[in-house]
């Protein structure tokens, strides 16, 4: 699952996360979105057959699990609506996070035998966290959105400890045990952990027992089981990384994406580390892999990753090769660091530059920087407004220390864009769009509006951006906020 090693700094530097940008118009979401102004209001418009509007009550719980689900909601499944927003699979995982006087070592044997020592007994609760895609969710959850996460937990003390977490949330879980009556003594069925480790250099280590086998986790998966396909098919969004890999087999990870296609829900990917392997992995692996770059709506990557998935190191052209190879890809979003972010479509490119903070830990920080692109996508922002947000996201996320419950809230995200401190490395940028632009219109977020933009570069400045984000988000009434 988790074995790089990164670097903590207290040092303040430009940090940055990429996003996604939003056609104004999104025609996957065209008759089972419904806008939402204000999670105050108390009725929302839906479009019905005939395309005339109808108001429903809404529907808001604290749980968003299936059984509970009635009345209004069996009413908004008739008409064909997709009352949840975005939906994640599988990388469901508990993050146990100590300090030690050194990481793990590298040799296989030795590190196997070093997690081994941690995990004969529990480490006290206090060294716990969600981990995984529940990072996505919490963060999806405090901007606003209906979340809920597809995957396998056990009936032990770290899953009711995951599923507590998420229920505070405001997130629901769909389980996808094919039996019943598995025993939670059998270690094939236990929830994951990941030891997040800490040398007194700040650097981090991850270690899971996914690190020392050539088999997914949970391999005895093979099938959905009706309730998650009923998941999917309620849900806007469903969100899968490369760490998916590591606890569910290729074969049932492309069932949910074609599930997906087929119920018209749109596919977030990010491969993550992982994409790298998975290129010269088993041909399940070559081939999972060959259809969700294929089938995602949207996919996410850094530039390394951009460029080991492509062979161009130029990150928009990395984008546009991917966006060529391309069935139903709409959106490429590249991250680059301390630098900010692109999205980079077939007729248009967006830039970002980071916002400037004093980053503690990077631990979360993709995850929450997905959770604002679907914010965005769900929302219909205009698409530098979609990146902002997300670098935003993702800086706020870095403010903090871990992930779980620690990733950026609603009210750390508002007090950083109101700030404005991006990082605008002109040098760097001009350098770039040099290499890469092939007549495209390009828009470029700004601090301030400049005079003499050329016809091709459209600067934005960030103050008209925030009067289009900041009405929805300080509008929405959030489940699960935490002051910063």
């Amino acid at each position: 699952m988790h074995h790089h090693v990164t670097t903590r700094s207290s040092q303040i530097k430009p940090h940055g996360l990429s996003s996604c940008p939003i056609l104004l118009q999104n025609p996957r979401l065209i008759g089972a979105l419904f806008p939402i102004a204000s999670h105050r209001d108390f009725h929302y418009p839906i479009l019905n057959s005939k395309g005339l509007e109808v108001s429903l009550p809404k529907y808001r719980p604290n749980s968003l699990s299936f059984s509970k689900i009635s009345g209004d909601g069996e009413r908004l499944r008739a008409l064909g609506v997709k009352e949840i927003d975005v939906a994640t699979l599988g990388n469901l995982c508990v993050d146990i996070v100590l300090n030690v006087p050194e990481l793990p070592p590298k040799a296989f044997e030795e590190r196997k035998a070093y997690m081994e020592r941690l995990s004969k007994s529990p480490p006290d609760k206090k060294f716990w966290e969600a981990g995984g895609n529940c990072n996505m969710a919490i963060a999806a959850a405090r901007l606003g959105l209906r979340c809920l996460t597809i995957g396998h937990v056990g009936d032990e003390i770290y899953g009711h400890f995951l599923t507590d977490v998420l229920h505070e949330e405001g997130i629901d879980m769909v389980g996808m045990n094919e039996d019943d009556d598995i025993e939670s003594s059998n270690a094939a069925y236990e929830t994951l952990l990941c030891w997040v480790l800490v040398d007194p250099l700040q650097r981090h280590g991850f270690c899971s027992i996914v690190d020392f086998s050539n088999e997914p986790a949970f391999g005895w998966m093979r099938k959905l089981s009706s309730e998650v396909k009923m998941a999917i098919k309620r849900s806007k969004i469903l969100f899968c990384n490369g760490y998916g890999f590591d606890e569910l087999a290729p074969g049932l990870i492309t069932s949910a994406l074609e599930y997906a296609v087929e119920v018209g829900t749109s596919i977030f990917f990010d491969p993550g580390p992982r994409g790298k392997s998975l290129i010269t992995g088993t041909p399940e692996e070559q081939k999972a892999l060959r259809e969700y770059l294929r089938m995602s709506d949207v996919l996410l990557l850094t530039s390394e990753e951009a460029e080991s998935l492509t062979g161009i190191g130029n990150p928009v052209l990395a984008g546009q090769e991917l966006l060529r190879k391309g069935v139903q890809t709409k959106w490429v979003i590249v991250k680059m660091g301390e630098n900010g972010s692109i999205l980079i479509t077939m007729s248009s490119t967006c830039c970002a530059p980071a916002f400037k903070v004093n980053v503690v830990d990077t631990v979360g920080c993709g995850d929450s920087f997905v959770a604002a692109i679907a914010f965005g996508f769900i929302h219909n922002l205009p698409m530098i407004g979609t990146l902002a947000l997300a670098n935003a996201v993702g800086a706020a996320t870095a403010m903090g220390c871990g992930a779980g419950r620690n990733v950026a809230t609603q009210k750390r995200v508002l007090e950083l864009m109101k700030v404005a401190n991006l990082n605008e490395d002109n040098q760097f940028w001009n350098k770039l769009l040099d290499e890469s632009l092939n007549g495209q219109d390009v828009t470029f977020l700004s601090r301030t509006p400049l005079n003499g933009s050329y016809n091709w570069l459209n600067r934005v400045p960030l103050q008209k951006v925030m009067s289009e984000i900041l009405p929805k988000l300080e509008g929405a009434q959030v489940m699960g906020v935490k002051a910063s």
